[in-house]
Order: C-alpha cells, then sequence, then structure tokens
C-alpha cells in the first residue's frame, strides 16, 4: 500500500486524508458480511447484451471524459470485452474508486471508448476500494471464456478484506465468489497487520491474486500472492518481494508479459526518506520493478530501481503494461503517479534502456494502460488505451484516451 496512514472513520475523513501520503484511506464504515449480489445472471449473454458498433478505424484520441467533469475518483479501472472478437473489440468496462459506500459504477464504451454510458454498478456489501477489472481468457471455476471477475478491497471497522467477485452477462449483475485474503484494519502504520491492492492473473489454469500485505511481522510491508484453481479456495500465502529492512514498503503489484515469455513486475518501493527515523511520517516510494520467466517466480528475480536515461524515476501507484509495436522486443509502459510522462523500455527491461514518452493523457494515481493490439488487428500495434482520475491528493473526473507508442 502506498504509505496511507489512517485516521478517521468514514468516507469524509478519507476524502479529507488525500493531502498526506501517510493519510489516504480511513477505517471505513462498519462492513457486513460480505454477500452475494445479484444473480449468476445469463449463461453468457454478452451476444444480446452489446449493440454491434461499425468498424471504424483506430487512431489516437482523447482525453475524453469517461464520467461526469464533477465525479472525482481516482484508481481508474478498465477490461476489454475481447470474447468472440479477438484484438479487434471496441468494447470496454470502466469503473474507478470515488470514496462511497455505494460500490463500484460501471461505465460502458462500444466505440473505442471515445463515448461511454453508465452500464451498471458492482454492488459492495459496505465501503470498498482499489478495485480491479479481469476477463478470464479461459475458462476456470466454472466460469467460461471471456467472464468477468473483479476484486476489491472491502474495509470493515477492524478488518480490510480482498474479495472476488464474477459476472456471466458482461458487467450487469455480480455474484461473490470467495474471500482471498482478510487482514488488520486500514492502517498503513508499520505495525498494523491490513491487505491492499489486489491485481488478478490467469495462468496455467490458476487465478493468481497479486496484493500488498502487512500482516508478516518480519516486514513493514510486503508483496504477495495466492492462487486458485476453483475461485472459491486459495493456496498458501507466497512472497513476491520484501524489502531488506523492516521499515522498507514494497507496494501496489502490477503485472505484464513481455516477449519471450518474460514476465515483468513493477511496484512502489516505500522507503523512509531518513533511515535513521523509520518511524517517521516521510517517505519516498520510488518505482521498482523484477522480471522473471513465470509469474510465480518473482521472488527470485532481481530488485530493480526504474530509471530513465537522465536519472529521472517515477514515483508512486506505478502500473505496467506491454504492447506489440511490431519491433523485436515490443515496449514495455510504465506510468507513475507524479508524471504525465509514460516510462518506456524496448529492450525488455534493459535497466539503462529507459526512456520517457509524452502524453496527452492526464496523469492519475494508479492510471491503467490496455494495449489495443491482437489476433487479428495488426493496425492497432503500438496503440494503447489509457484511463486516469485524480492525481494523489487532487480531484480530477474519469478520463480516457489512445496514444501510440511507436
Amino acid at each position: 500500500m502506498h504509505d496511507h496512514r489512517v485516521s478517521g472513520s468514514g468516507p469524509s475523513d478519507l476524502r479529507n486524508s488525500m493531502v498526506s501520503r501517510r493519510m489516504f484511506v480511513g477505517a471505513g464504515a462498519a462492513v457486513a458480511a460480505g454477500a452475494a449480489f445479484g444473480g449468476a445472471g445469463p449463461a453468457f449473454a454478452e451476444a444480446s447484451a452489446k449493440p454491434k458498433p461499425k468498424p471504424t478505424a483506430v487512431a489516437p484520441f482523447g482525453p475524453v471524459l469517461v464520467t461526469s467533469a464533477d465525479v472525482n475518483g481516482s484508481y481508474a479501472r478498465a477490461v476489454r470485452l475481447t470474447s468472440g472478437a479477438a484484438g479487434r473489440s471496441q468494447s470496454m468496462l470502466a469503473t474507478y474508486q470515488s470514496f462511497g459506500p455505494s460500490g463500484f459504477p460501471l461505465f460502458r464504451t462500444d466505440d473505442g471508448g471515445h463515448t461511454w454510458k453508465p452500464w451498471s454498478t458492482i454492488p459492495i456489501a459496505g465501503f470498498a476500494l482499489q478495485p480491479y477489472l479481469y476477463e478470464l481468457p479461459s475458462a476456470i471455476g466454472g466460469l467460461r471464456k471471456g467472464a468477468l471477475l473483479f476484486a476489491c478491497n472491502l474495509f470493515g471497522s477492524s478488518s480490510t478484506t480482498i474479495q472476488l467477485y464474477a459476472s456471466t452477462d458482461v458487467g450487469l449483475t455480480w455474484k461473490l465468489l470467495s474471500t482471498v485474503a482478510t487482514g488488520g484494519r486500514a492502517d498503513t502504520t508499520n505495525g498494523a497487520t491490513p491487505v491492499w491492492e489486489p491485481f488478478l492473473l490467469l495462468h496455467r489454469g490458476r487465478l493468481i491474486c497479486y496484493y500488498s500485505d502487512q500482516r508478516d511481522p518480519k516486514y513493514g510491508q510486503k508483496l504477495a500472492h495466492q492462487t486458485s484453481r476453483d475461485l472459491r479456495t486459495w493456496g498458501p500465502v507466497v512472497n513476491d518481494a520484501t524489502g531488506t529492512a523492516y521499515a522498507e514498503r514494497p507496494g501496489m503489484t502490477t503485472v505484464a508479459r513481455l516477449r519471450g515469455d518474460r514476465w515483468i513486475m513493477t511496484y512502489e518501493f516505500g522507503e523512509p526518506d531518513d533511515p535513521a527515523n523509520p518511524n517517521q511520517d516521510e517517505y519516498s516510494y520510488h518505482v521498482h520493478y523484477r522480471i522473471a520467466k513465470d509469474p510465480e517466480s518473482f521472488r527470485f528475480a532481481k530488485d530493480t530501481p526504474l530509471l530513465d536515461q537522465q536519472g529521472g524515476a517515477p514515483n508512486g501507484a506505478p502500473v505496467v503494461s506491454w504492447a506489440d509495436d511490431g519491433t523485436r522486443d515490443g515496449v514495455i509502459l510504465v506510468t507513475g503517479n507524479d508524471d504525465q510522462d509514460f516510462f518506456v523500455n524496448r529492450s525488455l527491461g534493459d535497466p539503462k534502456r529507459w526512456t520517457r514518452l509524452s502524453t496527452p493523457i492526464p496523469a492519475g494515481y494508479s492510471r491503467q494502460s490496455i494495449p489495443l493490439d491482437g489476433p487479428g488487428a495488426p493496425r492497432n500495434r503500438g496503440l494503447v488505451f489509457v484511463i486516469t482520475g485524480a492525481q494523489y491528493g487532487e480531484s480530477a473526473p474519469i478520463e480516457a484516451g489512445v496514444i501510440s507508442v511507436r
């Protein structure tokens, strides 16, 4: 977790606390036991749930509004609905965290992100943050390829709970499947025991849920994951990244597959600005990364700070993706909270080959990028959809657009 010390007891306290890097997420409202909302829906209703847009040429555009201009949200997340359309789909769903108790609003586009409309709400039994949307690339746990998963962090008065939901009707209704991990109340003070920030990946028949974990007494915070074959039961906690000193706080895992069956994991690496006083409130969160041959073996990979060729470092809330731009190695894109530029690498993560890429899409807290290349869509090579919200401690609507990395 981005080191946001908790204070207060409700959503209003959370909004007020955004001005401090150590005070971002509050204890939240009291949370009822997780319950399933909505039915499982039709067996798979996408064909009848969406209109068929006319094919249009894909080109860079934006930013455009996803929500109304007066919505102040962050942690924007989107998923491309590729089932049956491979790389040609122009339909996407998007959501964000809004510091409210009414669940997560879903918006939909069927024209590649140019226009958006309200679609549904993912109802949560209480106050939750840190959403993640994921489309299944193959069947698992009784769900077909193309079904949607959603993970979030439910905040109780004395707990944090990473929950997994599923939709089989393109996000119209949702059902609670399982609890992945439970920790103590939302408090980023070292020694507290919450869990944070789920990220999902299906690999070799197992769903991986990565998250930030403060429950290990050896570390102020570490990165870990658990896996499931049935989406209901979860295996043991496996470490992905730990600090070399207790006060260090790696957090906010995201993962992408590179060319050559390599995998990259990015994360913010929280370090006290004054190592001699690790209990202070001032931390830096420069972005680090690891590259491995298997997405479950990052713990064996080297921890590498991300620096561009001028020594600049992205800071806070990183998200990584990889795009096929038609070159041998493709391009890695990393975003950080404090930069509107992307940090890109065209050499499979070579530490000496990071450069900046300017973009018209505003910076945002945990801004997400989704490459648009895919089977049957060579014209989309090098095109990347980007969705963003408020930058850390600021106010902004949810916006989106498409950039070119070629």
